[in-house]
């Protein structure tokens, strides 16, 4: 609430990585869980890494690297939680917290948590409780291990075994309401988008924080929420554009990121239909961040299992101003500048098979550029539907 300064909690984030993985890769993989960890509220004290050929069944990271997580955590009182870059079972997270005596989060429990905290509308909600009651039903057995007695055969069958059958009933039950839920909510989505009748669509996607929203609000002229966090639009936006005439309906959707939690792009695949019934892409990318090619990677990974990766795109270099301030030399003359810039646009081009423009979300710059490109797409997309007739809107 507004006027109540809301408890920072202190994290140490732990990353596990094959040996044959680079650092700068691991490092990137921390940022990025720093960057979540913050989004839901966290400050992260330390980082601890350790490359392994194969993850520990009971504790994920070997067992000196608890003992040295442990100590850190002895002499640092503030910190109230560890946060894992991998996804741990209901054993490995109740070993770790008793050797541990501290929170225990992973990277899966992290992003429904941020998810959750974003979740707007029914719609939303409803998807990422499902997702966190999917999520759990797993690990039940693994967080009810304290209620068994000892370890054998005889004895083991005590309360403990009853309350985990007693809990698998209720998130059972859960879930089958949910879905229902879901399901009627979807029935609604599908007579509005039935509604909206022959109108072309585009659809925004990218990695989460590439600047989608701030594009929406460009092209659309809407105050659509935008900020510097990871996944700030959770709900879909859909807005009617009109360029030179042409009317579409432009949407925002949900920020992809590496590891997404299937359970949560099981139960948004309902929001992403979005995507799914588009007529034309609009690739969202950070150029000015040093894996963004990883990233347009994840995206498409994303799109193929939504069935969207062969519709007509096109990618929008965003931040180029930001490129700029890190890659370019100073001395550089405007025409130099200029040369590598068209350069790396063909490359670019050529690399992912798609036009492509280098823009400025920010400072608006080709955004006029986009927007005559958009036109003529958008406009032969109509002659192909309507070939017969000249539509009045």
């Amino acid at each position: 609430k507004k006027g109540l300064k809301q408890k920072i909690e202190y994290a140490v984030l732990v990353g596990v990585s094959d040996k044959k993985a680079p650092e700068e890769i691991i490092k990137e993989h921390l940022d990025e869980l720093e960057f979540l960890a913050l989004t839901a509220g966290a400050k992260s004290k330390k980082r601890f890494t350790q490359k392994l050929d194969h993850p520990d069944r009971r504790t994920l990271v070997g067992s000196g690297k608890v003992q040295e997580i442990k100590e850190y955590i002895e002499l640092n009182e503030d910190v109230s939680m560890v946060i894992f870059d991998e996804d741990l079972s209901g054993k490995q997270t109740n070993i770790l917290e008793e050797e541990l005596k501290n929170k225990l989060i992973d990277r899966s429990s992290l992003i429904l948590d941020i998810f959750a905290k974003r979740a707007q509308t029914a719609q939303a909600k409803t998807q990422v409780e499902l997702a966190q009651m999917q999520y759990l039903l797993p690990r039940l057995k693994g967080l009810w291990t304290h209620l068994e007695r000892q370890r054998g055969g005889i004895g083991m069958r005590g309360p403990g075994e009853k309350e985990i059958e007693t809990d698998r009933r209720i998130v059972n039950d859960k879930i089958s309401q949910l879905k229902k839920k879901l399901e009627k909510i979807e029935q609604q989505d599908k007579t509005r988008r039935k509604q909206r009748g022959q109108m072309v669509r585009v659809a925004l996607v990218g990695y989460t924080n590439v600047g989608k929203s701030t594009l929406m609000n460009l092209l659309s002229k809407s105050e659509v929420f935008a900020e510097n966090k990871l996944f700030a639009t959770l709900d879909t936006t859909v807005r009617k554009v009109v360029f030179d005439r042409m009317p579409f309906l432009l949407s925002d959707t949900v920020g992809f990121i590496r590891k997404l939690p299937h359970h949560l792009v099981e139960s948004f695949k309902s929001t992403l239909d979005e995507v799914r019934e588009s007529d034309l892409l609009i690739h969202v990318v950070d150029v000015a961040h040093p894996n963004f090619e990883d990233h347009i990677k994840t995206v498409n990974l994303t799109l193929k299992s939504l069935e969207s990766l062969d519709k007509p795109t096109l990618i929008l270099f965003n931040k180029i101003d930001l490129y700029r301030a890190e890659y370019f030399d100073e001395l550089l003359s405007d025409e130099e500048k200029k040369d590598i810039e068209l350069g790396l646009q063909a490359k670019l081009k050529e690399q992912f098979a798609h036009d492509n423009f280098f823009i400025s979300a920010i400072n608006k710059e080709n955004i006029d550029e986009v927007k005559a490109y958009l036109t003529e797409k958008i406009t032969e997309l109509y002659q192909i539907r309507f070939p017969y007739q000249s539509k009045q809107w």
